[in-house]
């Protein structure tokens, strides 16, 4: 039986891997302050969750089927700008920190760090702080010593995470419907993609995706 400490730390752990959930869940749980209170496997139902767990922290992979960990920390944010997200992922890009930081998120954390390192870093976000990973504080401080921005780089949350779908193939009414908003703004949202970065064609932006590490493909 599991005693509940009268401090415990409830989370809500957000990945679309169940093997890897449950792997996380028992390092979790192994700490006496630490309480998983729900699981979820993709954006809509992280959102989901959350509503129904208020946890105190929210485990949050990026890279889901469908819309992806940074549209569901952007909608949780949104029901409540308290809530309290560490990204717990294998993206270590400049330019996908900053998009989960522009998200509302509240730590990043690579999952080639030691499970010390995410518990370490779970009590930091409950407590209001920013932690990061020792690899992205340095890939961070790389990135600010860089006179020249990457065609990512220059791109909002939202666009990115448009880019990232498209370049997983999915289509203007896909990416619509994933993300709530209408075609038409998936459209212009394409277009200043485009713009923005200078590549003209579908194939040119999927190009980039890859080179970025958005996508697998």
């Amino acid at each position: 039986m599991t005693v509940v400490q009268p401090h415990s730390i409830s989370i809500l752990l957000v990945d679309d891997h169940p093997v890897v959930r449950q792997g996380y869940r028992r390092v979790l749980e192994y700490q006496s302050d630490f309480r998983v209170v729900a699981e979820a496997d993709s954006a809509t139902n992280a959102y989901g969750a959350f509503k129904a767990h208020t946890p105190d922290v929210v485990v949050m992979d990026i890279s889901m089927p469908g819309a992806s960990g940074l549209e569901a920390i952007r909608n949780i944010r949104l029901r409540d700008p308290r809530a309290r997200i560490l990204v717990f992922t294998m993206h270590e890009e400049a330019a996908q920190v900053k998009a989960a930081f522009d998200a509302g998120a509240s730590g990043y954390v690579t999952k080639g760090s030691e499970p010390a390192v995410l518990v370490r870093a779970i009590r930091a976000v409950a407590r209001g702080e920013r932690p990061l990973s020792d690899d992205i504080a340095q890939v961070l401080a790389a990135d600010s010593l860089t006179p020249q921005r990457s065609r990512l780089e220059q791109l909002g949350e939202r666009e990115i995470e448009i880019l990232r779908q498209l370049a997983a193939g999915a289509t203007t009414e896909q990416i619509a419907a994933n993300l709530n908003i209408s075609t038409k703004t998936v459209q212009n949202y394409h277009y200043l993609i485009k713009a923005k970065t200078g590549l003209r064609t579908d194939a040119l932006l999927v190009r980039l995706a890859v080179e970025c590490g958005l996508t697998d493909l």
